[in-house]
């Protein structure tokens, strides 16, 4: 039997202490501790520290209004920031629920209450809410240098297997080869291998290969001696020679013309270079980390890059996941992102309006995290509101209306399907079980099953 002390905690404000009640009876997977009126939901904030809060609007002194609700949602916000507040009202629901948002609230859930739909809104936000606990963690962990993800955000096993296997490559003096579309970090990555290898105190030196024109190219690796050609008027170590005793990052090796492959092969065979123009062989020892989004096999095959350099590059390959492989990354990098730009930028957004997240969730972003955090800057600089909505970033596909529905039905449905889903595959499609990791009961379950049409 689950230990109680173990529950998350979920505080319900509710001055209908029969629906206090039932709510207590039906979310046997938490922790309920049930206020009546603000004084005491105060109390149980400040005691009990619940992740998430359900709020009834209409409280005493005004059970036939909003104001008393809304000043208890100002509070909470104030005393525990990250709190998700899910609202519940039957007063002018629309209204109070854009109101509701615009203050903070997580969600909104007009009354008379449905217990299951509600019950899937709480597990959503103790979800969420865990995620971003976790965001924090690994940012803390980042900024006291005790992880190999550095600045890299990200609660996906995909991605954190990369970093495991990362911090057990970083020691080895091996070549790595990092695989992975644009935007998905491959740079980050590069640094976490340097950062936390012997070579740490030594240099990182990073040249991309596809933005040098190919007749430039050998000059900037390799360098060049005084007069070796028109306009050489000094003599200018290359970014081998300058990586000496740390580490050397190649992005988009693929782009690295045939002839040149011949002479990166040759200095990693013998770890030394001739500067163009220059006689003198000079000794270098670095440790190599590239990078590539094209496939080097076909490349291979075709003829336009060496095998023999391949193997020579990639002792170790690691393959980076697509942002869109990473479950749950997008909205957690969405949210940094947009607290950072605030801060950096000195403007007065918050965070995501649920609207928002709901659109970051559902996009592809063939782009991966550089679109994302590309798109989160230009929203938070021209961003009217205390909160980014979808609109402000500019999603392909999303019109005001379907905006509007991303807060009722249709955006439920959407996120209902996906949190259904994901349980079943988590269980292995164990209906108890996926009941369970949702918060619900099992004839509920079979009922979102029937109504969706999905097949368990």
């Amino acid at each position: 039997m689950t230990d109680p002390a173990t529950l998350p905690v979920l505080l319900v404000v509710e001055d209908d202490e029969g629906l206090q009640r039932q709510l207590k009876w039906a979310y046997d997977g938490y922790k309920v501790v049930s206020a009546l009126n603000r004084a005491e939901a105060l109390d149980l904030l400040r005691l009990h520290e619940p992740a998430v809060v359900t709020l009834d609007l209409g409280l005493p002194p005004d059970p036939d209004g909003t104001t008393e609700g809304f000043a208890v949602l100002t509070e909470i916000l104030r005393l525990k920031p990250d709190t998700k507040i899910i609202v519940a009202s039957g007063h002018g629901a629309h209204e109070s629920a854009l109101h509701a948002i615009a203050l903070g609230a997580y969600d909104f859930c007009a009354k008379p209450v449905d217990i299951d739909q509600l019950g899937l809104i709480v597990a959503r936000a103790f979800h969420l809410h865990a995620l971003e606990a976790e965001n924090q963690r690994l940012e803390a962990q980042a900024a006291d240098g005790g992880t190999v993800l550095g600045r890299i955000i990200t609660a996906s096993p995909a991605m954190l297997k990369v970093a495991r296997t990362i911090e057990r490559v970083a020691p080895a003096d091996v070549s790595v080869m990092l695989l992975g579309a644009s935007g998905t970090g491959k740079e980050l990555l590069a640094r976490a291998v340097h950062e936390k290898s012997r070579r740490a105190s030594e240099p990182f030196i990073a040249i991309n290969c596809a933005a040098i024109p190919e007749n430039l190219l050998e000059a900037e690796l390799f360098g060049f001696e005084r007069g070796a050609f028109t306009g050489a008027v000094k003599t200018t170590p290359g970014k081998i020679e300058m990586a000496s005793g740390g580490t050397l990052f190649l992005d988009e090796i693929g782009d690295v013309p045939l002839p040149l492959q011949v002479k990166l092969l040759r200095f990693l065979q013998e770890r030394v270079i001739e500067r163009i123009g220059g006689r003198q062989t000079i000794p270098v020892d670095l440790r190599i980390v590239c990078a590539t989004h094209q496939d080097l096999g076909a490349m291979q095959a075709d003829g336009r890059f060496r095998e023999d350099l391949y193997y020579r590059l990639a002792e170790m390959v690691v393959a980076i996941p697509a942002l869109c492989e990473r479950p749950g990354d997008a909205v957690l990098l969405a949210r940094h992102f947009t607290r950072r730009f605030a801060r950096e930028l000195g403007t007065p957004v918050t965070g995501l309006a649920p609207d928002a997240v709901d659109a970051i969730d559902g996009y592809a972003w063939p782009g991966n995290v550089r679109e994302l955090e590309n798109r989160i800057k230009r929203a938070v600089i021209m961003a009217e509101g205390k909160l980014l909505g979808a609109l402000d970033l500019d999603l392909p596909g999303l019109s005001e209306e379907a905006c509007e529905a991303i807060n009722l039905r249709a955006a439920r449905e959407k996120a209902d399907r996906r949190a259904i889903h994901q349980a079943l595959i988590r269980t292995e499609h164990n209906i108890s079980g996926a009941a369970k990791l949702l918060g619900i009961s099992r004839p509920t379950l079979y009922d979102l099953l029937k109504q969706y049409r999905l097949n368990a």
